[in-house]
C-alpha cells in the first residue's frame, strides 16, 4: 500500500513537470528573428547600386555588404535592380558570388 502511494505521487509530480514543459511555449513563445545571429556583423545596404570592381573590369547592379568587424566592403551582383540575383536566361535560380570592393578604415574614426 505504501509503495503504491509513493508511485502515484512520483508519477503525478512527473506529469505536472512535463505539463509545465509542454505549456511553456504557449505562455512565453520563443522570439522570432528575421536575421540569424551568425551574420550579425554584416551591414546590408537597403537598395541595389552599381558595383564596380577596383580594377575596372566589371560593372554590374548589386547589393553592398559591409563587414563591421574589419571594414571590408563586398558586393553581390544581382544583375538587375531586384534585391536578389536574377538571370532571365536560365530556368534555375542563380547564385551570386561576392566581389571585393574595398575597405573602410574604422581605426581612423577616433
Amino acid at each position: 500500500m505504501r509503495s503504491d502511494l509513493y508511485t502515484k505521487c512520483v508519477l503525478t509530480i512527473m506529469a505536472v513537470f512535463l505539463g509545465i514543459l509542454a505549456l511553456r511555449p504557449l505562455v512565453r513563445p520563443a522570439r522570432a528573428s528575421a536575421q540569424s545571429s551568425d551574420y550579425s556583423y554584416l551591414f546590408v545596404e537597403p537598395r541595389t547600386t552599381t558595383l564596380r570592381k577596383p580594377d575596372g573590369t566589371t560593372q554590374v547592379e548589386g547589393k553592398v555588404f559591409i563587414d563591421m568587424r574589419n571594414g571590408n566592403v563586398w558586393g553581390f551582383p544581382t544583375l538587375s535592380t531586384a534585391p536578389y540575383p536574377v538571370d532571365t536566361t536560365k530556368p534555375e535560380p542563380p547564385v551570386s558570388s561576392p566581389m571585393y570592393l574595398g575597405k573602410f578604415d574604422f581605426s581612423k574614426l577616433r
